[in-house]
């Protein structure tokens, strides 16, 4: 019989080599799929806020009659039950608003910053500094997104 010399050192150093490889692979599986999983995340994060932009888009027009409804109620001087009611309702769509971290679009006194404001007036005045001097239309937005654009009259001061 013919026994055929083991060089240990020499195995142990591939198997060595290779369990280094397979470690580095391993780890990379393990990245790729951390990465992936983040993505995902972040994906659905993305698709929940718009999703709840759309819906919250769909609920302005209402917000808007509940208030040319208090504003029309006030101008003819009332403060009955009624707009009590108007008034009780229209608070708590701004409350849950608040809540989905929608906030109003400040205008009336601001510059005229065409991201968040839509001119629809255009006022002369004696100045070159656009200012915002009636708002016709809320604008609101979400975080950084903006969901509607407030549509404004600007007047030159």
């Amino acid at each position: 019989m013919n026994k055929k010399k083991v060089d240990y050192k020499k195995v142990a150093k591939e198997l060595a080599i290779e369990n280094t490889q397979l470690n580095e692979a391993m780890l990379r599986e393990r990245a790729d799929a951390t990465n992936v999983r983040n993505r995902a995340e972040k994906q659905k994060q993305q698709l929940a806020g718009f999703y709840k932009s759309l819906v919250i888009k769909e609920f302005l027009p209402t917000i808007d009659n509940f208030e040319r409804a208090m504003k029309a109620h006030q101008h003819a001087g009332k403060k009955d039950e009624f707009f009590k009611g108007l008034e009780s309702i229209y608070k708590q769509f701004i409350q849950t608003l608040d809540k989905l971290g929608v906030k109003r679009i400040k205008t009336v006194g601001e510059h005229f910053n065409p991201e968040l404001h839509e001119a629809v007036v255009m006022e002369e005045g004696n100045g070159t500094e656009e200012v915002i001097s009636e708002e016709l239309q809320s604008g609101y937005k979400m975080g950084d997104e903006v969901i509607r654009h407030a549509m404004v009259k600007v007047k030159l001061q």
